[in-house]
């Protein structure tokens, strides 16, 4: 029972150690909710990398997901976790990550078809999203909307091209002997587009979810 415990317990405690710390630079270093945020939204990104590596069944990751879902839930309704949820705009994007999380995970376990499945949707989320979300405020460059959505063409640039080079450095790295290299690298600009346009069209957070389950499903039919 330990070794069903343990990990969880462990990966539980990184995340809370996470929220400390954007915590603390939202408090005391008076960073503001829109960095701290995406700093939470990388870390969390980065920590569950270790989720295949760590965690032996998609219970454990149910276990992890849903408690931070309900931490979430709870700070919104409390008004906790100023660092994540003070900001300027209606979003749900916090509290669709675990399910996105857990959505990725379960397709990666049905599915069979090797670690990329997991770990690209995740890293897309995790570094493209902020990429692409930092880019479009500092710069931003060709503004339109989508529905609800406003978005800058300057983030969406962002995004494709940090998509291009994450999603063509995993295929060739998963098929280092492949001798089909331009066509991983066309693959890689395909889902690449595919996936500039969901973040588009996604608003409120909700590019959260259809993200990495758009990546992974992508990735299914490639594999």
């Amino acid at each position: 029972m330990q070794q069903y415990l343990i990990a969880p317990l462990l990966l539980a405690v990184a995340f809370l150690v996470l929220f400390g710390l954007a915590e603390y630079l939202y408090r005391i270093q008076k960073v503001r909710a829109e960095f701290t945020r995406k700093l939470v939204h990388f870390g969390t990104g980065i920590i569950t990398l270790l989720f295949p590596v760590l965690l032996v069944n998609h219970w454990q990751v149910l276990f992890l997901c849903s408690s931070f879902l309900l931490l979430l839930v709870t700070s919104l309704k409390f008004n906790l976790l100023p660092s994540i949820n003070a900001i300027d705009r209606q979003s749900y994007g916090s509290l669709l990550y675990p399910v996105a999380v857990y959505g990725t995970y379960l397709v990666y376990t049905l599915a069979g078809k090797g670690d990329i499945l997991f770990y690209l949707p995740i890293l897309i989320l995790a570094v493209c999203d902020p990429v692409a979300a930092l880019i479009g405020k500092r710069c931003p460059r060709g503004s339109f909307r989508i529905g609800a959505g406003h978005k800058t063409a300057s983030g969406s640039l962002a995004f494709f091209i940090s998509c291009v080079v994450l999603s063509s450095t995993m295929l060739v790295g998963t098929f280092p002997e492949a001798s089909f290299f331009w066509q991983l690298f066309i693959a890689s600009i395909l889902i690449s587009l595919c996936l500039t346009a969901v973040e588009a069209v996604g608003s409120h957070g909700v590019d959260n979810l259809l993200l990495p389950l758009s990546a992974a499903g992508a990735l299914y039919l490639l594999l």
